[in-house]
């Protein structure tokens, strides 16, 4: 709810950290585009600045009842800086964006107009980037590629902070790590709509740029993480038995190669000398393990949805003829 008592359509989700410079421009570009179109707020996360910027958000929050700024006690990362704007948004529908003015805030307007053709997120595209080539377009192009490999969700540009979502969506979507760029990959495997759309990217022109090739590492961790959680999470004996069977078979085979040299070939080598031999104990030693941890992993993941009380599902509607249809939305 705003100040006077209506209801927030709009909220503008702006993680930053020491972007002093851009503040008062990116401010008045996001009034520009969304004042008298939207009952809206732009809620700010200073995620740990250095700069002073804090004190240009004051007066910000200051001046303006439509600002809305958290402040961190130090830098979390950007993950959490959304997750904490995402929770703290009173908006039916979030839009997100960086505070670099690379995103250009006359795209908001399109984001929404795009939710409102029935999808639940809608991600920007920045098809013409004006980044650095080797340290940030070739990483990026790598990496969305990946992502949409393994995620089996395809966008152009899983990096792109500007996106816009429908509020339900995000309250079933947890985020940790570096995440936050894996949104639209967590929120199809519930069931949500996922499209993308073309954004204008602007160069920078004040400020440093917090991201680069360091940060690929801590990409590729999280897309293993997120994997697991959107194919195994409720099922972890299904990845950890591969594996188990995967070993399984290799120690059959190795055993029979043993059996081969020792009673066909008549391999030379004492039995307890035969490295293939050692090879079938390790493997048949792994399988047990591999198996055990898939029923660990069993344990802990009922033990988890049964005392959070968490369904393994997301209903989006019901129809039922004896009371009112039930909607997630």
């Amino acid at each position: 709810m705003t100040q006077d008592g209506s209801q927030t359509e709009l909220s503008v989700v702006v993680p930053l950290l020491d972007e002093r410079d851009n503040l008062r421009p990116l401010y008045d570009q996001i009034k520009q585009a969304i004042d008298g179109r939207y009952a809206y707020e732009i809620l700010f996360v200073d995620d740990g600045s250095t700069d002073g910027g804090f004190d240009i958000l004051t007066e910000f929050h200051s001046a303006d009842p439509h600002v809305r700024v958290i402040r961190f006690r130090k830098n979390f990362g950007q993950t959490a800086a959304l997750s904490a704007g995402f929770a703290h948004a009173r908006g039916d529908v979030i839009v997100a964006m960086d505070a670099d003015l690379q995103n250009d805030p006359a795209d908001i307007p399109m984001l929404v107009a795009r939710l409102h053709e029935g999808y639940d997120v809608v991600s920007g595209w920045r098809k013409e980037r004006h980044d650095k080539a080797l340290t940030r377009r070739l990483p990026s192009r790598m990496a969305n590629w990946l992502i949409s490999t393994i995620t089996g969700v395809k966008l152009h540009d899983y990096g792109c902070t500007l996106k816009a979502y429908r509020r339900e969506v995000l309250a079933e979507t947890k985020l940790y790590g570096e995440m936050h760029r894996f949104i639209p990959a967590l929120a199809s495997w519930s069931g949500a709509r996922i499209t993308e759309c073309v954004v204008n990217h602007r160069p920078r022109t004040a400020g440093v740029a917090k991201y680069g090739l360091a940060r690929t590492w801590k990409v590729i961790l999280d897309l293993i993480t997120v994997k697991f959680l959107g194919s195994f999470s409720t099922k972890p004996i299904y990845i950890f038995g591969g594996l188990g069977a995967l070993t399984a078979v290799g120690a059959v085979l190795s055993g029979l190669m043993v059996l081969y040299q020792k009673f066909i070939a008549s391999y030379h080598l004492a039995m307890n000398r035969n490295p293939l031999l050692v090879l079938t104990a390790m493997l048949i030693t792994a399988t047990i393990q591999f198996v055990l941890m898939g029923l660990l992993a069993e344990l802990l993941v009922r033990t988890y949805h049964e005392s959070q009380g968490r369904p393994t599902y997301v209903i989006r509607e019901v129809l039922d003829a004896s009371g009112p249809v039930e909607r997630s939305e």
